[in-house]
């Protein structure tokens, strides 16, 4: 391409940014894009310098930077979706999951929502999986450069008919003619993570006042938000893919459970659901076999379910560890059968992994400071067999559990 006729397309308000992002929309840009798709970080040095000979070096700077994004994005997007998008790196961060987005959509359409306001839109990965579910959006952040990321992103899926975006203040919009509102509030600021729900772009009071005028609604909150500060009002959710805690949600209105805690198992969409508080679940000897609860079974605080439905005991008030003398089948734990019980010792374990010829060993961990990666490489392990060693506590006593997973 003859550099001379290229141009970088000026932005409103004169934003290095926005015009950066204009300038991958054009022509040339989606050509270094596309010829960045399969592009190695590690030889971006020398890929700048090339491309620099026949583009502008804003373009290429800008074209290497969301070539690194859409490399990111492919374990949240997939790479279909990913790198036919557009992102920014807050954007990318803070998307949704698109599986976790796709399993929200669903229970809004079969709630029978048919249109929801999205406030605090980001790059527009919820908007994107509602109106793949069939609901038409409007899609609201109030950063121009965010909003015109999720207006270009709706447009590459092809969605731009379902996805009316809008850059205004959230507190500023009308949801009365839509069906549903979902908020996702900023839980970063210039720091790092924000902790404090007070403290997230819209504060969650507010976003909990917005969601109480709606027929339904959902707020996107932080996984680890306290229990006292989710209101009675609300169905609090817990979602985990594969194995991974990804986020919690309060739904408000029609057709969810006010009071009640759930925890979602992705990708098989398992979901235990129980009113809270429930009771404190019994503490007793270790037993034969060992479960671990999923980590949203156990943010949704609904491991005593576990111990309930398993007739089991914790092996500690304080750790989320469930013991039982017969064996117990769930989606919602991982189950072992427990062969050996030391004392925390470590050259009583490394004897015990060197005589049972242990060359591979999984190390989990709760209550112990002691890191797996540190252990691992003390034990020196050698041999054609397995097993899994837990750090725990057993009545307050550091203590080593080993064993091996159940078919």
């Amino acid at each position: 391409m003859d550099r001379v006729n290229a141009t970088i397309p000026s932005a409103p308000d004169d934003d290095p940014a926005r015009a950066a992002f204009a300038a991958l929309r054009t022509p040339e840009g989606e050509h270094l894009l596309a010829e960045l798709r399969d592009h190695d970080p590690a030889e971006e040095l020398a890929a700048a310098t090339r491309l620099r000979r026949t583009h502008p070096a804003e373009l290429v700077s800008a074209a290497l930077g969301q070539a690194r994004l859409r490399q990111r994005a492919v374990a949240k997007f997939g790479a279909e979706d990913a790198y036919r998008m557009f992102f920014t790196p807050n954007g990318v961060e803070q998307a949704t999951r698109t599986s976790v987005a796709a399993h929200r959509a669903a229970r809004f359409a079969g709630l029978g929502v048919r249109s929801v306001a999205d406030l605090c839109c980001g790059i527009g990965g919820d908007a994107i999986a509602l109106a793949r579910a069939g609901i038409s959006v409007l899609a609201v952040d109030r950063d121009p450069l965010t909003a015109e990321v999720a207006r270009a992103n709706a447009a590459a899926l092809g969605l731009e008919e379902l996805i009316e975006v809008r850059c205004a203040d959230v507190t500023e919009i009308d949801t009365a003619p839509y069906d549903a509102v979902f908020v996702d509030p900023a839980r970063r600021g210039g720091r790092g993570r924000v902790f404090d729900p007070e403290a997230y772009s819209p504060p969650l009071s507010w976003a909990v006042a917005a969601a109480l005028k709606a027929p339904r609604a959902a707020l996107k909150i932080a996984p680890g938000i306290p229990h006292e500060a989710i209101g009675p009002e609300a169905e609090a959710e817990w979602i985990s893919d594969g194995g991974d805690v990804k986020e919690a949600v309060l739904w408000y209105g029609e057709g969810v459970a006010p009071g009640a805690f759930r925890a979602t198992l992705l990708p098989s969409g398992a979901a235990l659901t129980a009113p809270a508080p429930l009771p404190a679940p019994p503490v007793g000897p270790v037993g034969r076999y060992l479960y671990e609860p999923d980590g949203a079974v156990i943010r949704a605080h609904l491991v005593a379910d576990i111990v309930e439905r398993c007739g089991g005991r914790l092996v500690d008030e304080t750790i989320a560890y469930v013991t039982s003398d017969e064996p117990y089948s769930s989606p919602y734990v991982a189950g072992y059968e427990i062969t050996d019980r030391l004392p925390f010792n470590m050259k009583r374990l490394k004897a015990l992994l060197r005589e049972r010829e242990i060359g591979v060993l999984t190390v989990k961990k709760r209550g112990s400071a002691v890191e797996p990666e540190e252990l691992r490489r003390r034990m020196k392990l050698s041999g054609p067999h397995s097993a899994t060693v837990f750090l725990t506590r057993v009545a307050g006593a550091p203590t080593m559990l080993i064993g091996r997973p159940l078919g």
